[in-house]
């Protein structure tokens, strides 16, 4: 597995034993795997894919890496660091509410601009709309004389998957026998790369916070591909996403995400983002609270990440409010 050396490995897995109590698990039963602390860009999981992603565009003679997200797109923040690391350019089509985004950048987009991506906005529009700009996108660079490399949002390919077998070893290494994972799905390479690294769909839980059967369909694309290309056999068990989370809809706060912020906040001091990490961990607390939790068998939630779009403002004022809500109640 060719890899571009970008992100600060292994990282930690630590106890979680005053929320793992506060949900009626015995201590020792639940930990927190901080891919949040990668390195890159502030961190987050995409650094594990990217090592992997930038590896391939320099070995192919590639001068700029392209790829797309929405609006606050933690993928599209570590894509562009990951460029200036290596001295490439990089272009992305972004998609969501652009109100504002050029004249006062908030989160991640503030970052984007500090690392000097090229940002193509979209609008409002619908993600098979904005893949096709991506695609056309890069059709224009290298008519222009670029060669671009590009790279699916998310960075959910079989070759950036490569960076979650590899997490599935290191995991595996720190973590009790037998762990289950929890973890956000977004785009699926993080699950799909789970999966075939730990040899079983059954040891993670995937908390789908978008439409499920796109998820379903693409996870069914990368399993396959990436457990051959990383040369292991398929992992065994059967996918189950967990669709209860999804809420409104991808990128709009849920209650129970909200409660979730709090929890690990005020429980264990972390910080986690309303899109992905506080859906997963509202799955596992409603799974605690209902008994559904694999009795016996340690617990791992991973946290991919997504500190810096709770500094958006269409996520800021929903995070200050539950903070305020909590100190009201004492």
């Amino acid at each position: 597995m060719d890899r571009c050396p970008l992100a600060t490995l292994p990282t930690p897995l630590e106890p979680m034993d005053r929320l793992g109590a506060a949900l009626g698990l015995d201590a020792g039963t639940l930990w927190v795997k901080r891919d949040d602390l990668t390195g890159l860009a502030g961190g987050g999981n995409k650094a594990r894919k990217l090592e992997h992603l930038v590896a391939e565009a320099l070995a192919q003679g590639c001068d700029t890496l392209v790829t797309a997200g929405a609006i606050q797109s933690n993928h599209v923040r570590m894509t562009a660091a990951a460029a200036c690391r290596v001295g490439m350019r990089c272009v992305a089509v972004l998609n969501g509410d652009v109100s504002g985004a050029s004249a006062a950048p908030e989160g991640n987009l503030v970052l984007d601009r500090l690392f000097g991506a090229e940002l193509v906005l979209v609008g409002d529009v619908d993600s098979f709309v904005r893949d096709q700009r991506l695609a056309e996108t890069c059709v224009a660079l290298h008519a222009a004389g670029a060669r671009p490399y590009e790279i699916p949002v998310g960075g959910a390919s079989p070759v950036g998957t490569l960076g979650y077998v590899r997490a599935a070893a290191e995991l595996s290494a720190q973590a009790p026998l037998g762990a289950v994972v929890y973890c956000a799905v977004g785009t699926g390479g993080t699950y799909a790369g789970l999966a075939v690294g730990l040899g079983s769909h059954d040891r993670v839980r995937g908390v789908a916070v978008g439409p499920v059967p796109e998820l379903d369909a693409r996870i069914d694309e990368l399993v396959p591909a990436v457990a051959t290309l990383a040369g292991v056999p398929f992992p065994s068990g059967q996918r189950r996403l967990d669709a209860s989370q999804i809420g409104e809809g991808y990128g709009i706060p849920t209650p129970a995400g909200l409660e979730a912020i709090a929890l690990a906040a005020r429980w264990e001091g972390l910080v986690l983002d309303p899109v992905y990490t506080a859906k997963a961990c509202a799955a596992l607390v409603a799974d605690c609270r209902a008994g559904r939790v694999p009795e016996g068998r340690p617990i791992v939630f991973l946290l991919s990440g997504g500190l810096r779009s709770i500094f958006a403002g269409r996520y800021a004022a929903d995070v200050a409010g539950v903070g305020r809500t909590l100190d009201q109640r004492g």
